[in-house]
């Protein structure tokens, strides 16, 4: 009788940990969450979420001497652009990686300087993107996960005019 109390109290006691564990980031429901770094303070970033809402061309690289080449590869793609809407909590809805559903991102500033877009998670968590650069009609976001960014490399997305 004793051994089943104390099987029951160790059960119990992993059940709240992994509980308490969880709700430590909040990402959405079906979306598995990865390790992430150390608690970062949140800064204010430098680029507002607006600026992201639109159309774009989108393309990507994976070696920087190929950046100017993939950026007019994404201009050809505003005959079918993406589009970027605004969402609910004052995000943008984009998809992520290795997933055909949209969520709300947001972008998160970083005590390093680095800006990223992501969930509601500390800054340069596994999922996030790093801005590489940001201006009104070019952006370019890199994966922070390592194996997510050799598969898909470095993103670039031009904004596409109204008349594409």
């Amino acid at each position: 009788m004793r051994v089943s109390r104390v099987l029951s109290a160790c059960a119990l006691a992993l059940v709240l940990a992994g509980c308490n564990a969880a709700s430590d980031v909040a990402l959405a429901p079906d979306v598995a969450l990865a390790p992430a770094p150390a608690q970062t303070a949140t800064l204010p970033s430098p680029y507002p979420i607006d600026k992201m809402v639109g159309q774009w061309g989108v393309a990507s690289y994976r070696e920087d001497k190929d950046r100017a080449r993939t950026e007019a590869m994404a201009r050809t793609h505003c005959r079918n652009p993406y589009v970027i809407t605004k969402g609910p909590s004052d995000g943008v809805m984009m998809h992520v990686a290795d997933d055909p559903k949209v969520y709300e991102l947001t972008f998160k500033g970083a005590p390093n300087g680095k800006v990223y877009l992501g969930y509601n998670a500390p800054p340069g968590h596994q999922q996030d993107r790093e801005v590489v650069s940001f201006s009104d009609n070019n952006v370019v976001l890199r994966f922070v996960d390592p194996e997510i960014n050799t598969r898909y490399g470095t993103y670039v997305y031009v904004r596409c005019s109204q008349r594409a």
